[in-house]
């Protein structure tokens, strides 16, 4: 895993107890306090443990000796007030400060200066105290940052091993691309757990990866299949498209648009171009038919005056004369030969004129139609047998009705002469239409 530099938050300032306020140095004049200069020019400290000859002295007075050494303690004083402040404003690391104080307890040791000892021991032991703090705090600190950390890593890896079978190709690459972003913003604090959570992050995403390379590799060779397949329906197009005959063409084109719509399909781009080609073959077929048709439809303009003249004499013919019905049947048959032998008319005149011929057909039919009935034997014979039929229902109420009224039976003549009055309106419209039969 590529090692990715982060920003480490600096440590807090460690709050500052009164007792840990630098105290004022004194003052080089007050250095005899802690040591003397001989009259040869040496140089003694008042150490804990007795007076120490520290040195020799003699470019000067004594007193100009006993500064001298008194500086150097100084120096020292400065170098832990510098450090307690750093370490008390969080600008130093507990290790670089403790090496401060080891140099200053080092130089301590040698007795080469001119100062109290004891008060800066106990300088060193207080900012001892304030690394020691520090160091307990940034221990804590760090392990706050590496459960953070851990646990803001946990979520990035889970989450992308959620999505390791997810089929949003797009959204879901965009968003692994997001995760490992976020990943190096995140401050590295331990490793060994860092890279056990990045090989898991990293086996999510190639097996993302290589299920993403997979489809679009099978969609790759779909689109190659597609188009192979459809390459070949315009090759047969563009052939279909020279089809002499009408009718077969028609239905080679057909055929081809039906395998068109079941061929499968590729990329918009190429789908786009092969179907240009493909319609455009299409297209040159329809237009050669449309302008042979336009052709011959042209050739069929003189029959439109022809077939109007006989469409007149045709019309003529009415209205059908029933006594003349042969002879005018005969001249329709004329005619109508006639109208073949003259041949089709262009289409937008067809239906007009053939309309009007058929109503003229239609009438003669009509004709015959009702000359058939009335001249039928079989409807004559049913109509003669009703009226006979009627004829002695009729003769039997009127024997009846003799009898009854020489009974007296007046109710009984009352029906029948009921019944009688009914019989002959029956018999009078069935001897009407035998009448009509018979004519």
């Amino acid at each position: 895993m590529t090692e990715i530099p982060s920003t480490t938050n600096p440590t807090p300032a460690i709050p500052t107890p009164a007792s840990l306020k630098p105290p004022v140095r004194p003052a080089i004049s007050q250095a005899s306090q802690w040591g003397r200069v001989s009259e040869d020019g040496t140089v003694f400290l008042n150490a804990p443990e007795g007076e120490v000859e520290i040195g020799q002295y003699t470019a000067g007075t004594p007193h100009e000796g006993l500064t001298f050494y008194a500086r150097k303690y100084d120096d020292l004083v400065v170098e832990i007030d510098v450090i307690q402040t750093r370490v008390i404003e969080g600008k130093t690391s507990a290790d670089a400060a403790a090496q401060v104080v080891k140099k200053v307890r080092d130089t301590l040791a040698r007795r080469s200066f001119v100062g109290d000892i004891a008060t800066l021991e106990t300088r060193c032991g207080e900012v001892e105290d304030l690394i020691e703090e520090k160091r307990v705090r940034e221990r804590a600190r760090k392990a706050a940052q590496k459960d953070s950390a851990r646990a803001a890593r946990l979520l990035l890896v889970e989450e992308a091993e959620k999505l390791s079978d997810s089929g949003s190709w797009k959204s879901t690459t965009e968003r692994y691309t997001e995760i490992v972003e976020e990943w190096k913003t995140l401050p590295r604090v331990d490793r060994n757990a860092e890279q056990e959570l990045w090989k898991r992050l990293s086996n999510a995403r190639t097996s993302f990866d290589k299920r993403r390379r997979a489809h679009f590799h099978e969609l790759d060779a779909a689109r190659k299949d597609a188009m192979s397949v459809k390459r070949d329906l315009i090759t047969r197009a563009q052939a279909a498209a020279g089809t002499a005959d009408a009718k077969a063409g028609i239905k080679k084109f057909k055929d081809l648009m039906a395998d068109w719509k079941r061929a499968p399909r590729g990329s918009r781009a190429d789908e786009e171009k092969l179907w240009k080609r493909f319609k455009a073959a299409q297209d040159e077929f329809y237009d050669k038919l449309k302008a042979s048709e336009a052709a011959e439809e042209e050739k069929l303009v003189p029959n439109v005056a022809l077939k109007e003249d006989l469409a007149v004499k045709i019309e003529a013919l009415l209205p059908v004369d029933l006594k003349n019905l042969k002879n005018q049947k005969s001249q329709l048959r004329d005619l109508q030969l006639a109208w073949e032998k003259i041949g089709e008319l262009p289409k937008k005149d067809r239906a007009r004129l053939d309309s009007r011929v058929k109503k003229v057909e239609d009438a003669f039919r009509t004709v015959e139609e009702t000359k058939w009935t009335k001249s039928n034997p079989e409807a004559i014979a049913r109509a003669e047998d009703t009226a006979n039929a009627f004829a002695d229902g009729l003769s039997k109420y009127e024997r009846q009705l003799e009898q009854a009224k020489a009974n007296g039976d007046m109710k009984t003549v009352a029906q029948l002469e009921e019944s009688i009055k009914s019989l002959k309106t029956l018999l009078g419209a069935v001897e009407s239409t035998a009448a009509d039969l018979n004519s």
